[in-house]
């Protein structure tokens, strides 16, 4: 499908999406209003961690140097065949879509969206935002519930839907998201600060991401004792009704199977062999080497690995422009439609 040009270019795109950056501010009660919205219809999106999930795409997405040398590595500019890309959203963290939202703006691509039922107030805020100032955006991006007649597409979802995506996507160039989760490894040697920092990677978004760890890599003899006192900055999760029924639910079963479990009231730390853990869980596992580890890591399954020596405690969600989900290079599959 084939689109007329649109007079707008590479700058004026980066500077719609940097102007973003004041819209999308605690401090602007228009947002402030949109971010209570997406919590009363979602009870997972608690403002707390949907203004988190908001500074780091303001911070880490939306800075005009930042964009600008992320378009110069890819030697952008104006004369794209411009294509329809259909995108299909998540919806298990706030905007956790908009990096791919992003890529294809910049890169000068129509794309019609399908937002999900679990998250399809804040994109589409943004959305009508970016209609309103600048009315030219309305031929480039678009919402809907049936995404028919792209000529790409950009699917995330579970290792299920995905199987489905895969069918109905076959003939067209695509991009199929599945299940990921991420991992940490500890020496047994770190500081209080990076205990909190690795409790922040683990709990934000009360676990759903890809990016929280749900598994840890533990030596022989680890003092477990810090790092469940790292937990307590969430200890007010058992005040949220569904991430307490999921915590009820879990210990019950612990209790019954007679399982061995540790908790420092609100998190459950189990030693097991899975790298996806339940809401609420945490598992571990001994190893007795690097090589040790990273022998028992599912490449297929996992988005970052933290720890001293991979990805830096904290730093797990806050993901950069260059930070492609499954390492996939969204931008280069783009370029080459």
């Amino acid at each position: 499908m084939q689109f007329n040009n649109i007079d707008m270019n590479l700058q004026q795109r980066i500077e719609i999406m940097t102007e973003l950056v004041s819209y999308m501010s605690p401090d602007n009660a228009e947002w402030a209003d949109t971010v209570q919205k997406a919590f009363q219809h979602n009870a997972w999106f608690i403002p707390e961690f949907t203004n988190t999930a908001v500074e780091n795409i303001r911070m880490e997405l939306l800075q005009t140097a930042a964009l600008q040398n992320w378009a110069a590595h890819y030697h952008l500019d104006d004369n794209i065949t411009r294509k329809n890309v259909g995108l299909v959203m998540a919806g298990n963290i706030p905007l956790v879509g908009f990096h791919d939202f992003l890529c294809i703006f910049i890169s000068g691509h129509r794309q019609t969206i399908k937002l999900s039922s679990k998250d399809d107030i804040l994109l589409a805020a943004i959305i009508a935002r970016m209609h309103m100032m600048y009315p030219e955006t309305l031929e480039l991006i678009s919402v809907s519930d049936m995404l028919v007649g792209c000529d790409a597409y950009i699917a995330t979802g579970s290792n299920n839907s995905a199987r489905y995506f895969e069918q109905y996507f076959a003939k067209y160039p695509h991009i199929i998201r599945k299940n990921k989760t991420s991992v940490g490894i500890l020496s047994g040697q770190e500081t209080k600060e990076e205990l909190e920092k690795l409790s922040d990677d683990i709990h934000l978004y009360f676990g759903l991401g890809c990016r929280n760890i749900t598994k840890l890599f533990v030596p022989a003899g680890y003092d477990f004792i810090p790092l469940l006192s790292s937990f307590n900055k969430y200890l007010f999760f058992k005040d949220h009704h569904k991430y307490n029924n999921n915590y009820d639910y879990q210990l019950s079963i612990m209790l019954l199977n007679n399982v061995y479990y540790m908790t420092n009231g609100s998190t459950l730390v189990v030693e097991a062999k899975p790298t996806f853990s339940p809401i609420s869980v945490l598992y571990y596992e001994f190893y007795r080497g690097m090589e040790d580890f990273l022998s028992q890591i599912p490449e297929d399954d996992i988005q970052c690995r933290v720890g001293n020596g991979f990805l830096p405690f904290g730093q797990a969600q806050k993901p950069g422009l260059f930070s492609y989900a499954d390492g996939v290079d969204t931008m280069a599959f783009l370029l080459t439609l």
